[in-house]
């Protein structure tokens, strides 16, 4: 009789609001891309809104048929303005460690261009296994799908939808825009208040009993 308890995991993770704390480099970015411009964007409110793709932000502010060329400035802007800047929040190291010491994998997900995706990981000493960018919301569900993930934690709406999408556990941290009751509603299955209860919760969560839907899928 096959065993009802989970095997080791394929975790995804979100990166920003989730892994790190990205607003005080994504603030120098904006900052930089007005100066460069000469077109006022709000980098205060700016930062209150991460997560979606940047040109939906960019949007905000210049006409559309400036987005994508304004999109290409920022992110060969962000190398020198926001890497330095970004910590990580708390909390992430040890959630990605505690994914490894358990037998799995950990990959990062996210909406951010992958190159700059890649820098903030690296300059902070997080190695996940696998850091497919340029994905947002439901679109996340193809990388989360063809890397096998159980679990997907995020901040953002987007991140249970997708989580949602690709039939993964949507772990949700109040890390990012939405409060926990927010986040309850939106139909997370897992609320945190940040990474720091993930290894507790990770190890609860392979303790207890595969549902039938999980075990048809191992």
């Amino acid at each position: 009789m096959a065993s009802t308890t989970r095997t080791a995991p394929t975790v995804g993770f979100d990166l920003d609001m989730t892994l790190i704390d990205s607003r005080p480099g994504i603030h120098a970015c904006y900052t930089e891309l007005s100066a460069r411009t000469g077109t006022h964007v709000d980098a205060d409110l700016a930062v209150t809104r991460l997560g979606p793709p940047l040109e939906q932000e960019l949007a905000h502010w210049f006409p559309a048929e400036r987005v994508a060329a304004t999109a290409d400035l920022y992110r060969s802007l962000y190398p020198a303005t926001a890497i330095a800047a970004t910590p990580a929040l708390a909390g992430a190291r040890e959630a990605v460690a505690a994914v490894r010491a358990a037998g799995g994998r950990a990959i990062v997900v996210t909406a951010k261009y992958e190159p700059n995706a890649k820098l903030h990981l690296e300059h902070l000493g997080i190695e996940p296994d696998a850091v497919i960018g340029d994905l947002w919301a439901e679109q996340k569900a193809v990388a989360l799908r063809e890397h096998g993930a159980s679990v997907y934690v995020g901040d953002h709406l987007g991140d249970i939808r997708g989580a949602r999408a690709a039939g993964a556990h949507s772990v949700a941290v109040a890390t990012g825009p939405y409060g926990v009751e927010e986040l309850r509603a939106a139909g997370a299955d897992t609320v945190l208040a940040d990474l720091t209860e993930f290894p507790a919760w990770l190890a609860a969560y392979r303790e207890a009993p595969e549902g039938p839907a999980e075990a048809a899928r191992a």
